[in-house]
C-alpha cells in the first residue's frame, strides 16, 4: 500500500524511548518512532525476536512495515535487546490475556514489564501503557507499584498515561498513522508529554483525557462490536429454528433507515474482542448482564457450528472433509483465538477426517481449491478470504466435479 500523501515531521528530539514488548503493538510503534528520529530500544524476552529486529527482519506479517524497518533511519535509531535500560519514555506493550476460569485480566505480563523498568526510572520520565487493561488499573495498580518501589510520586516525579492501541493486523501501517488516538494521562502534564510523542507520527486526531476514561473507552470499542456480533449470531440460531435464511432476513431488516445488523458468523476471534469485554464485567459484574451474555453467545458459536456441520453431513458415511480459512477473520494471517480452528478441533475430536488449509497462514498453504478437494466428500469454507472466494467463484464447477458428494458448505 502506497504512502502517498503522508508526510512526517522529523523530530529534533534526542529522547530515548524504551518499548517493552515488540509484537503486533509494540514493534510498529517502535518502528514509527525510530523513523521520526527517536532513539528507540525495543525490549523482548524472545531472543529470536531480538535477533530478527536487529537484522532488519520483521517477525510479524506486515508488508509495509517490513519495508520501513529496512529504511536507514529506522535501522540507525532502533535497537532490540532482551533487557530494558535507561530512557526518557517507557512504553509497555505486552499482552494482557484472560484468566479462562475467573474471566478477569491476567496482569502478570504488565506487572513483570513494569518491575523490569523500575530500576531505570528517574525523575521526569514518562510511562505509557499501551497494553489493554481494565478500568482503574493505572490508578489502583500501576501508580502504587511505581510509588512504593521508587519513592517517587506519580504525576509529579514520574508521569503516567494510558494510550490504547488502535490497529488492525494486516493493515497496521495505515492504522497506526491515520487512526485517532486517545491519550489518557493521570494528570494534564502526563497527557501533554504522551501527546507530544504520538504527534510526531500520528496523522489522526489526538484526544486528551484522563486514564480511567482511556482505559474504559478502549474496552467499550471492542465490547460494542462483540455485542453486535452476538446479536447477529443469536438471530441466526433463531432463524435455524424458524427454517428461514438469516442473511435474507437481515438484508430486508437493514432496509430500515436506522437498522444495520451485521452478518452472522462462526464466532469471534483475535486477541481483543473475545477478551476485552470481560475486563468491563470484572470491575462491575452486577451491571453487565448484556456484555457477559454477548460473550457467552459468541463463545458458544464454534460448538453450534460444529453441530450444523454434523447435520449437513449426516447422510455421508465417514466423510472426508477439506476445510479452508483458519484465520480469525477474512484477509488476515492472524489465527489467535480463531473460531474456525475451534470448530475443526471439535470435529476432529469427534472422529471426522478433516484436512485444513489457509492460503495466508504459513504451513497451511495450498495450490488451488480444486487440487485439495480431489477425492474429498465436502469442502467447507470457514473464513472467506478474498483469495479463497475468487478461486471458488472462478472454479466452482471444477471444484464440484472433484468432490465425491458435490457439497460446498459456507458460513
Amino acid at each position: 500500500m502506497a504512502e502517498e500523501g503522508i508526510r512526517y515531521k522529523m523530530s529534533k528530539t534526542s529522547k530515548k524511548v524504551v518499548v517493552t514488548g515488540t509484537g503486533y503493538v509494540g514493534l510498529p510503534l517502535a518502528i514509527m518512532l525510530a523513523r521520526v528520529n527517536y532513539k528507540v530500544i525495543g525490549v523482548d524476552i524472545d531472543k529470536n525476536v531480538v535477533k530478527a529486529i536487529n537484522n532488519g527482519e520483521l517477525h510479524i506479517k506486515e508488508k509495509n512495515l517490513d519495508k520501513i524497518l529496512k529504511e536507514p533511519d529506522v535501522r540507525k535509531n532502533l535497537i532490540a535487546q532482551e533487557d530494558p535500560c535507561e530512557g526518557d519514555i517507557f512504553v509497555i506493550a505486552v499482552p494482557t490475556p484472560l484468566h479462562k476460569r475467573k474471566k478477569n485480566a491476567d496482569l502478570t505480563y504488565v506487572e513483570d514489564a513494569l518491575f523490569s523498568i523500575l530500576p531505570f526510572l528517574k525523575k521526569g520520565n514518562l510511562i505509557i501503557i499501551e497494553s489493554t487493561i481494565p478500568p482503574l488499573t493505572c490508578k489502583e495498580f500501576i501508580a502504587p507499584l511505581i510509588e512504593i518501589n521508587t519513592k517517587m510520586k506519580v504525576g509529579k516525579d514520574i508521569y503516567l498515561a494510558h494510550c490504547p492501541e488502535r490497529i488492525l493486523p494486516g493493515d497496521i501501517f495505515q492504522e497506526i498513522v491515520n487512526n485517532d488516538r486517545i491519550i489518557g494521562g493521570v494528570n494534564e502534564k502526563s497527557s501533554d508529554l504522551a501527546a507530544e510523542m504520538y504527534s510526531s507520527f500520528v496523522k489522526g486526531k489526538l484526544y486528551k483525557t484522563d486514564d480511567v476514561i482511556a482505559e474504559t473507552c478502549k474496552l467499550m470499542e471492542n465490547t460494542y462490536r462483540d455485542v453486535n456480533i452476538a446479536l447477529a449470531n443469536e438471530l441466526s440460531l433463531v432463524s435455524d429454528i424458524l427454517g428461514i435464511n438469516v442473511n435474507a432476513a437481515i438484508n430486508f431488516a437493514n432496509k430500515h433507515p436506522r437498522v444495520n445488523l451485521l452478518r452472522p458468523g462462526i464466532g469471534v476471534g483475535g486477541h481483543c474482542i473475545p477478551i476485552d469485554p470481560w475486563f468491563i464485567t470484572e470491575v462491575d459484574p452486577a451491571n453487565t448482564f448484556l456484555i457477559s451474555s454477548a460473550r457467552r453467545v459468541n463463545d458458544r458459536m464454534p460448538t453450534l457450528i460444529a453441530r450444523r456441520v454434523r447435520v449437513k453431513l449426516k447422510d455421508i458415511k465417514s466423510p472426508k472433509i477439506v476445510a479452508v480459512g483458519l484465520a480469525y477473520k477474512p484477509n488476515t494471517h492472524d489465527f489467535r483465538e480463531s473460531p474456525a480452528i475451534k470448530v475443526i478441533k471439535i470435529l476432529k475430536e469427534e472422529g471426522y477426517d478433516i484436512e485444513d488449509y489457509d492460503p495466508l497462514i504459513d504451513g497451511k498453504e495450498y495450490t488451488t481449491l480444486s487440487d485439495i478437494a480431489t477425492d474429498k466428500d465436502c469442502l467447507i469454507v470457514f473464513v472467506e478470504h478474498d483469495e479463497i472466494m475468487k478461486d471458488l467463484k472462478e472454479n466452482k464447477n471444477i471444484i464440484l466435479e472433484k468432490l465425491k458428494h458435490k457439497l460446498i458448505i459456507r458460513f
